[in-house]
């Protein structure tokens, strides 16, 4: 752990030190050479173990710093950088500028990807140079267009319009089909619409209890798109039943666990808000509408205490026993 923790510092120092504009601009194939030093002279234990200490942290380092994308055949250049920042001691200009450097390797590598991701394929896009302004203006508390409370707020608004206009987009289409679907099955005499727009149909039906919110259930089931695509079956986990309690899953599966007795067999038709709404989850899209065919096999109780007392009658043969 210290290890790790020694690396990642010099790490740090790396990306602080590393000049990429200028690394860019020569050919990958051209090394700079070192500087020359004198030769190590380790005449105490101290001097050896010190300098072996040093040789020790790197173990790791090289695969760090390629990882963090930086060309080791600079590796000269990463030493200079190195050297520049262990020896400048207090100085806070070249720690201010150190700092900055790997903030910018930070913004570079993580948060402006992420955002511009975030803004794939929807009215915006996030355009670079005006970030990077954005970002050094507020720290020069240049206010010319937006404090930082209306920026955040403005930012904040149109994140959420430009996610729904995205999921719109992408995912509209999918959302309108299940819609469509719901209301043509609606019409079908064996289906049962409840209230909160769930749709079922009774396959089996049971005369066991019904379950609590809190009870172990023990359920068959086969998850279906409207497409027909099978996205999950307790089969795909063994041959026993799943077990769980019906307020831990998804919304229509809640209301339909708690009104089947034991014994039945139903077939969901649940509608996207009942079940991973705007989420997406494996095979299954935002918006998506679910079909689920679900046998309730039972209910997983804990068997009470059974307290073994004895009888005076067998004590006392016991006792008696005992003497023999």
């Amino acid at each position: 752990m210290k290890k790790l923790i020694v690396i990642t510092a010099l790490a740090l120092v790396a990306g602080a030190a590393f000049n990429t504009a200028e690394a860019a601009k020569k050919k990958k194939n051209v090394t700079t050479e070192a500087p020359v030093e004198a030769p190590v002279a380790l005449a105490t234990s101290s001097d050896s173990v010190s300098y072996a200490a040093g040789i020790s942290v790197t173990n790791g380092l090289i695969p760090y710093l390629t990882q963090q994308g930086v060309d080791t055949a600079y590796m000269a250049d990463f030493i200079r950088g190195f050297k520049e920042l262990v020896n400048c001691g207090d100085n806070p200009k070249l720690k201010a500028y150190a700092a900055g450097m790997e903030i910018a390797n930070q913004v570079n590598g993580r948060m402006l990807p992420g955002i511009s991701k975030e803004f794939n394929d929807s009215p915006d896009s996030i355009i670079a140079t005006l970030f990077y302004r954005g970002f050094t203006d507020a720290l020069t508390a240049d206010t010319t267009h937006f404090t930082l409370a209306v920026a955040e707020e403005y930012f904040k608004q149109k994140q959420a319009a430009d996610k729904l206009a995205k999921d719109e987009k992408l995912y509209g289409p999918n959302r309108e089909a299940g819609k469509k679907f719901l209301e043509e099955n609606a019409k079908k005499d064996s289906v049962i619409t409840t209230p909160s727009g769930l749709q079922y149909k009774v396959l089996v039906q049971g005369e066991g209890e019904v379950p609590q919110l809190t009870d172990k259930v023990l359920v068959h089931y086969e998850g279906r798109l409207i497409d027909g695509t099978v996205f999950d079956a307790s089969k795909r986990h063994g041959d026993k039943p799943s077990s769980f309690r019906p307020d831990q899953v998804i919304r229509g599966w809640t209301e339909a666990l708690t009104m089947m007795p034991v014994g039945s067999k139903w077939q969901l038709y649940i509608p996207q808000e009942l079940a991973y709404g705007e989420r997406n989850s494996g095979q299954i899209k935002p918006y998506s509408t679910l079909i689920f065919d679900v046998e309730l096999v039972g209910i997983d109780k804990p068997q009470p205490k059974v307290e073994v007392t004895e009888s005076k009658t067998a004590t006392k043969d016991k006792k008696k026993g005992s003497k023999k």
